[in-house]
């Protein structure tokens, strides 16, 4: 891992974290939101990726330390997440990126994945200072971002096979933030499956949408953070 554990403060808390640099030495700010198996590697080698491309990537543990390989013990997790808690995550973790030597700009993306989708869109609706969103296949039932106060465009990154962010309910989502006039972008990639972008499960990884979601994710965020 090039990046390093941290700790940061969100409203006189203390939170953990996982920070890479940029690369270039300095370069925008992204929050990089974990699945529902915690602050694992694979989410800390995102955030080294997001560092090589010149951003400076902030993964926070939302789970206080908690990690699992196990699928019922992540649901359990997942389902557990105090959202006023995860609120105030979000908000000290965008309060650290920006204070950092190493971040430059006003404003910073956010990116999640599984869970960590729709934690990305919730972000950015709880906090103007989220210039530009990413949603990989995002679900959590108890998480409903206030979309009425978003003002980040949104790029959703979707499975056409998924049982979770289903494509119905990628549709739902779609003509409620047309309804409210908020600005998104969505892909459907054919032919695969939820959490197509891990490339640590290989029985769902696709290297070529993975790719494609990668190069849309990097697009979005040069464009709107400078």
């Amino acid at each position: 891992m090039a990046g390093t554990s941290i700790r940061f403060q969100g409203n006189g808390n203390e939170f953990g974290g996982y920070l890479a640099s940029s690369a270039m030495g300095k370069g925008p700010g992204v929050i990089v939101i974990q699945e529902w198996w915690g602050l694992n590697d694979q989410i800390k080698r995102t955030a080294d990726r997001f560092a090589e491309a010149g951003f400076t990537a902030l993964a926070p543990d939302f789970y206080h330390g908690k990690v699992t390989a196990e699928p019922d013990e992540a649901g359990s997790l997942m389902m557990a997440l105090n959202i006023d808690d995860a609120a105030l995550v979000i908000r000290g973790a965008i309060d650290a990126l920006l204070a950092h030597e190493s971040t430059s700009g006003d404003r910073v993306g956010t990116v999640g994945y599984c869970m960590g989708g729709q934690l990305s869109m919730f972000a950015a609706a709880i906090d103007p200072r989220v210039g530009a969103c990413v949603n990989y296949y995002g679900i959590h039932p108890n998480v409903h971002p206030p979309f009425e106060a978003l003002e980040a465009p949104v790029l959703g990154l979707f499975a056409e096979h998924d049982a979770y962010a289903s494509p119905e309910a990628v549709g739902a989502l779609s003509a409620q933030l047309t309804a409210l006039g908020r600005a998104h972008e969505f892909h459907t990639y054919p032919g695969t499956q939820h959490a197509f972008a891990n490339d640590d499960r290989a029985q769902v990884y696709d290297a070529t949408a993975a790719e494609d979601a990668w190069s849309r994710t990097l697009a979005l965020f040069r464009e709107r953070l400078g």
